[in-house]
């Protein structure tokens, strides 16, 4: 195989540019003849017609040679520029040969110099797409997340952006969002992925609902424990629009996509409402709400049956942990007596600066 080959194996495999591929190998191999014979200024070419590199020297045209590296007789001049005249400078073909230690430093040159190549070509293609749902196919397990083929390209979902508990296959199919795209490597990696981020789920609705992408329905806040549950608040611009029933679909139909994408995870889905004291009532889903009363600004009072209790905190507290991060309030539950209506005494709070509940029955 040629040079040739070698350079269109190159911009076919890895969609580099090939003026771009040839520049590097002339400079690489410039800098091995440099580093041999550090007196001559040198110039190297690609000949397309031979597949090969060509190696030049600079000499000085004059009347009488005094310095064979550097100088070149008048009447030789000739025979490579027949216009050559004394006291010009041409470029002359050099026919001494490098060493095997300027043979791996050219490689080792050549060789970075194309990566740096790859990495800026990557960066192109994707610096666009950053924030954006991407398909790609599961290739293997690595130390720090698992390695995702974006086309031909490999990408990284760490397992800091990975839903816990997912087990993810190798060869199948997965989305992820394009989280970052690095201008060079970063555990041999550009495109750094997500899955575990609110972003990752909004951006879900919005590819799934057209409603969503066409702005008709509006995604006002969106909270998530990945793995667990998000919520979010829908708003519709026009009041013939059902934001909630729009995203869920008939039977279900436009959520089980993204609920499957999910895994485990489920969705509440809430619709805007200008009443404080609704959105609270609607963010503690699953549970039944009985009364809510706002204190001040940074504060919900919840009243809801005692059975009721273990739905409204869910599994490890996150359920009411979320409705008070969604709704920006401090959330105090109290139980209702069952047999005269009567409001005990405080059982559990949450706080929007991540508190945590347990309680000994909790629910999903």
């Amino acid at each position: 195989m040629n040079l040739a080959d070698v350079i269109e194996g190159l911009v076919e495999e890895r969609g580099l540019d090939r003026e771009k591929i040839v520049s590097v190998i002339c400079d690489g191999m410039k800098a091995a003849f440099v580093k041999k014979f550090p007196q001559t200024n040198f110039a190297v070419s690609f000949n397309k017609k031979s597949g090969s590199l060509e190696v030049f020297s600079e000499k000085n045209v004059v009347a009488s040679v005094t310095d064979e590296e550097k100088e070149i007789s008048l009447r030789k001049s000739k025979s490579i520029n027949p216009n050559a005249q004394i006291g010009d400078v041409i470029m002359v073909p050099f026919d001494e040969h490098i060493g095997r230690i300027e043979i791996l430093m050219v490689k080792q040159l050549i060789a970075n110099k194309i990566r740096e190549l790859e990495s800026f070509a990557v960066f192109n293609d994707f610096k666009d797409k950053q924030g954006t749902i991407l398909i790609g196919v599961v290739h293997k397990h690595e130390r720090n997340g698992m390695a995702i083929k974006i086309g031909e390209v490999p990408a990284l979902l760490p397992k800091d952006n990975s839903i816990p508990g997912e087990n993810l296959k190798v060869g199948n199919p997965i989305k992820v969002l394009l989280k970052e795209v690095l201008s060079t490597p970063k555990w041999d990696y550009q495109l750094i992925l997500d899955r575990a981020s609110c972003d990752f789920v909004k951006s879900l609705i919005e590819i799934e609902i057209p409603e969503v992408f066409e702005g008709l329905v509006e995604i006002k806040k969106i909270v998530r424990a990945p793995g667990y549950k998000t919520k979010a608040i829908l708003a519709s611009t026009s009041k013939d629009i059902d934001p909630v029933g729009t995203c869920v679909g008939v039977g279900g139909a436009r959520i089980k996509p993204i609920l499957r994408e999910l895994g485990q995870e489920k969705i509440d889905l809430i619709e805007a409402t200008d009443s404080i004291e609704d959105l609270v009532r609607n963010s503690l889903k699953p549970a039944e709400i009985d009364k809510v009363e706002i204190v001040g600004d940074k504060r919900a009072i919840v009243w809801l049956a005692q059975d009721q209790r273990s739905y409204a905190i869910g599994k490890m507290g996150q359920n009411i942990s979320l409705a008070s991060k969604l709704v920006g309030l401090d959330i105090q539950l109290q139980d209702i007596n069952p047999l005269g209506g009567d409001m005990s005494s405080v059982h559990d709070r949450i706080n929007i600066d991540g508190g945590s509940v347990h309680d000994e029955d909790e629910e999903s």
